[in-house]
């Protein structure tokens, strides 16, 4: 009895078992799927290490500018460090707070832009549903969120640009039909070399595509 007792316990863990291992793998053979279905890449904005960098000096300068120019005008000393008192308000009283002001005005302006994340978005290319969607984030206003979609069958090409030089340029653009060229890289700092045609390889490969421009 004990002997046909234990033979039923480890056919039932033997059961137990094959249909857990084979739920697995049922589960991974999903997951795999739906990944190789969906290609999607994230698109740095602004909120980039070098933005950050900029505004922080521009304010830092433009702040240290401006009470320089005031201390001229009262008198009194405003800066943390240094003396201001002995400068001339006219002219470098006045030439110190323009250029102060105008630092303030760029240090707004450029974490404003941080704060908007403007050109931050992703490419996605899914072929669940036949379509590919490109999204960035713009400046607040009807046109703050940019958004193309179009199908997959539309894509004719995937194009490389490189341009070197002391302005350098690295791009990718998806080709498509009666569109024309749309950028799919992040504006800004270019792209290594290596990375960009790595990425351009994987897209014209899941897209079954053409690369253009090497």
């Amino acid at each position: 009895m004990r002997s046909g007792a234990l033979v039923k316990i480890l056919d039932g863990v033997g059961a137990y078992t094959r249909k857990q291992v084979k739920g697995n793998k049922s589960l991974m053979m999903t997951q795999n799927m739906t990944a190789n279905s969906v290609l999607r890449y994230e698109i740095l904005g602004s909120r980039r290490l070098s933005n950050y960098w900029w505004a922080m000096a521009t304010s830092v300068g433009g702040i240290g500018f401006v009470l320089a120019g005031l201390s001229s005008y009262w008198g009194v000393n405003l800066l943390p460090f240094g003396s201001s008192v002995d400068l001339v308000f006219i002219p470098q009283g006045v030439t110190m707070g323009f250029y102060g002001t105008l630092a303030l005005l760029i240090a707004i302006y450029l974490w404003c832009v941080i704060s908007w994340n403007v050109g931050a978005g992703y490419n996605e290319f899914n072929k669940k549903t036949g379509f590919i969607k490109i999204f960035r984030w713009g400046y607040p206003g009807k046109n703050r969120k940019v958004e193309i979609s179009s199908p997959l069958k539309d894509v004719q090409a995937i194009r490389i640009s490189i341009r070197e030089g002391i302005n350098p340029k690295r791009a990718l653009y998806l080709r498509l039909k009666g569109r024309g060229d749309i950028p799919l890289t992040q504006v800004g700092q270019p792209m290594p070399l290596a990375k960009l045609e790595s990425q351009a390889a994987e897209m014209a490969r899941f897209l079954g595509v053409p690369m253009e421009g090497l």
